[in-house]
């Protein structure tokens, strides 16, 4: 770890992943907020396995930039676990994680910092409206019903994991080791000072969204699972119901064969079979996500391997003892 008077003030988190229309932009956008209001910095990129462009390009910046360093993961890790990651990897007394397509704005660096050095501890910006089809605008209100319903802390709706984390907060959340972190989650969790900077998300500057149904589905139930306790208890309360249902059946059926209801009882009997193994499948399929992320907690996984790292100072060259990468070889040294 560095020493706090080696600190830069501020670092900012971008992770990528063929982001070749963006990365240069965003670095310049960035660094020139951060020359006006930040003491010291750095810019972090993560990369997660870019296809196109994104990695020859950052190493030319990194070339010109001794501010900036990069990541390179071996592979993709998907949006939960390289950011984290990365936002572990940073060294500012504050850190600041958005997106590199600039629909997290660079112009609000200045007003989170401003929220920290008053007070916060963890700054978020909250997106108040979101161009977005139909299908991704269900799927996120789906998901935040879910976790306002049932996780064991509130999620700010809106709040995607743009802001600004103290030391203190990264420090404390690195020492959870999660494997899958489901990080907006965590810092709510933790109970740091929280504020709060509402923005109108803006469009994407260039190149094509990464997310679709499939990985906001993955990332929403990922983070349901990591989150909620109250799902286990989801099968006793659900048998309490289906119990008294039931009941009511039992009680039905002779009422039905005095008044000669014929194949009525036979079609009832099946339509509540059949809801009963739909609760099942239900019961089942949420099991599996807590039993899934606890196989995941035993198994001491690395959050993500690196495969290189460019532009990191003296003591630095290699990642803390809080976090992995692939062993050092001879072949390495």
């Amino acid at each position: 770890m560095t020493p706090a008077s080696e600190r830069p003030e501020i670092s900012v988190v971008i992770p990528c992943y063929n982001e070749e229309e963006n990365v240069r932009q965003i670095h310049a956008a960035v660094k020139a907020e951060l020359e006006t209001h930040a003491r010291s910095y750095e810019i972090l990129f993560i990369d997660n396995a870019s296809t196109d462009r994104t990695r020859p390009m950052m190493r030319e910046i990194v070339a010109a930039d001794p501010t900036t360093r990069v990541i390179f993961n071996n592979r993709n890790y998907g949006q939960m676990r390289s950011p984290t990651y990365a936002i572990y990897q940073a060294e500012g007394s504050a850190v600041i994680a958005m997106c590199a397509d600039f629909q997290d704005p660079p112009a609000l660096i200045g007003p989170l910092i401003a929220q920290w050095r008053a007070g916060a501890e963890v700054v978020l910006g909250q997106r108040r409206s979101e161009r977005a089809s139909f299908g991704t605008r269900l799927s996120r209100s789906l998901g935040y019903t879910l976790l306002g319903r049932f996780a064991d802390y509130p999620v700010i709706p809106g709040a995607t994991g743009f802001g600004l984390f103290s030391r203190a907060c990264v420090d404390t959340l690195a020492s959870w080791n999660e494997p899958e972190p489901f990080f907006r989650g965590m810092v709510v969790e933790s109970g740091f000072r929280l504020a709060v900077i509402p923005f109108d998300r803006p469009e994407r500057a260039a190149g094509v969204t990464k997310n679709n149904w499939r990985t906001l589905f993955d990332f929403a139930v990922s983070g349901l699972a990591g989150s909620s306790k109250a799902l286990l208890r989801a099968p006793l309360i659900l048998s309490v119901y289906v119990g008294a249902l039931a009941a009511l059946l039992l009680l039905a059926t002779p009422i039905s064969a005095l008044l000669g209801g014929g194949v009525t009882g036979l079609l009832l009997l099946l339509g509540v079979q059949t809801g009963m193994f739909s609760v099942l499948l239900l019961i089942l399929g949420l099991i599996g996500e807590q039993v899934r992320a606890i196989a995941e907690r035993t198994r001491n996984v690395p959050m993500v391997i690196e495969d290189e790292r460019l532009g990191f100072p003296p003591g630095r060259e290699r990642p803390s003892s809080r976090t992995f990468v692939k062993p050092i070889t001879t072949d390495t040294l």
